[in-house]
């Protein structure tokens, strides 16, 4: 009940400290739906709404089994100039973007590009002679997995917030390699959203202190 008092006094703006948001801090924000959750539209429509007036103009929505993905089309026409975003596009032309861009991710687009990148490692491998007899295991760098991941088109940028809408307590499958430095927030199911429980998510973020560099 507490929870609830305090999201309705923010939603309504009687609470000052969260009229001032750093909405800067997040240059890319993902929103994780659960897969039953993600099938009520008006909802997902609603967040990306409340997301659009705050000011962040870069969203990925993920789901497991692709049903915001399967609905892209659909989405985008609800939002006037927004663009779909292009895995192969370099950061700095995503920063650069002036209108809202939205990516649609699902288990099996990091599913396959796991496969991919492995693909592109073992053929690097073998065309080093690394099949020799008198070769020893091979052992993988972060770096060079980041690499062919990069090369597959499947690095992808690194939220700096990942809000997740559902049940579940995790991640629910999220591309692990794009989570090395993010944080994440669970905000309960989709349903229940509210607009107070968003502010309250994103001042959280932009108010806790960082100790590492990006």
């Amino acid at each position: 009940m507490v929870h609830a008092l305090e999201g309705c006094l923010i939603s309504r703006g009687l609470l000052r400290k969260y009229k001032s948001l750093h909405i800067s801090k997040i240059q890319y924000l993902a929103i994780v739906i659960e897969s039953e959750d993600a099938c009520r539209t008006s909802n997902v429509f609603e967040l990306l709404q409340w997301l659009e007036a705050l000011g962040i103009k870069h969203v990925s929505l993920y789901d497991n089994e692709g049903i915001l993905k399967k609905s892209k089309d659909f989405i985008l026409e609800q939002f006037d100039g927004a663009v779909l975003f292009q895995d192969n596009h370099e950061n700095n032309v995503l920063l650069d973007q002036p209108r809202m861009t939205l990516e649609f991710v699902s288990f099996s687009d990091g599913k396959e590009a796991v496969a991919r990148a492995a693909n592109v490692l073992r053929t690097k491998y073998i065309k080093s002679g690394g099949t020799g007899s008198n070769q020893g295991e091979q052992i993988f760098t972060e770096s060079q997995l980041s690499e062919a991941l990069k090369t597959v088109g499947s690095a992808g940028p690194e939220p700096d917030l990942i809000l997740i809408y559902g049940p579940a307590r995790c991640h629910l499958g999220f591309p692990a390699w794009r989570m090395r430095y993010t944080e994440i927030q669970h905000m309960g199911p989709l349903k229940s959203m509210t607009y107070g429980s968003l502010i309250k998510a994103i001042y959280r973020f932009t108010t806790v202190q960082q100790n590492y560099g990006k």
